[in-house]
């Protein structure tokens, strides 16, 4: 029996550890998504085999039934499934049981906390997405969010902000992307917005070391040039 405080795995890891085409799929979402490691592929994947279990656990007793349909306990268990995915944008809302097997980890990793506020213009990249949600700069309804991987519900989606109390929260922020909202409207590819983002910051910065040199930085001259003779060496010891 397990001591009830101790945390257990919430995943299950490959059957084969060393598989190139799987590993190299891994290393993409790990990439894309910002992940910390494959452990949270992992998790995703987790996720998923249990739903697919469960749709072909219900598909199973369509196939079986006479009239091939769901009911009783089976039509309330299809429901709950298909409400919570729906809930979580996982599932289009005239999705169905057979819809689920189409799934793949990619959307289960969009719905994560990190992710949405990529997409919602609050960061620049998704590595700096984790960074505000980790350093608490983020909230829901008001409620700070410290949580990378939570999964978020249609309904929560336009209540992510930045927390009350977090610097970000004004305007003229260094670090605040204010221009991403907009140019995701204008129909501009996130990647596309990155890239802007980074030769903007390069040319201010390319901008603060001149103006740094003109002020005696590193640089400027010291200070005038010597004049005079150059002092007598010093005697040399007999």
């Amino acid at each position: 029996m397990v001591y009830p405080g101790k945390k257990h795995k919430s995943y299950e890891t490959p059957n084969h550890p060393w598989q190139d085409t799987r590993m190299a799929g891994e290393v993409e979402l790990v990439k894309a998504y910002g992940l910390r490691n494959k452990r949270e592929v992992w998790k995703a994947e987790s996720i998923l085999r249990k739903y697919r279990s469960d749709a072909m656990s219900l598909l199973a007793i369509v196939a079986s039934s006479p009239d091939g349909e769901l009911k009783g306990h089976a039509k309330v268990e299809a429901d709950q499934i298909l409400g919570r995915l729906i809930r979580y944008g996982i599932l289009k809302p005239d999705s169905g049981v057979d819809d689920i097997l189409g799934l793949k980890s990619e959307n289960i990793l969009e719905r994560r906390l990190q992710t949405q506020v990529l997409r919602l213009g609050l960061a620049r990249t998704i590595r700096q997405s984790r960074q505000f949600i980790t350093h608490g700069h983020i909230a829901i309804n008001g409620r700070r969010a410290t949580i990378p991987s939570m999964l978020i519900s249609k309904e929560d989606e336009m209540n992510i902000s930045y927390y009350g109390e977090s610097p970000l929260t004004t305007e003229s922020h260094p670090e605040r992307p204010i221009q991403i909202a907009s140019a995701i409207a204008d129909g501009l590819t996130l990647r596309a917005v990155a890239e802007n983002n980074k030769k903007a910051r390069a040319q201010n910065d390319a901008g603060k070391k001149g103006g740094r040199g003109g002020r005696g930085g590193r640089g400027a001259p010291r200070g005038p040039p010597r004049t005079g003779a150059a002092p007598a060496a010093a005697p040399g010891r007999n």
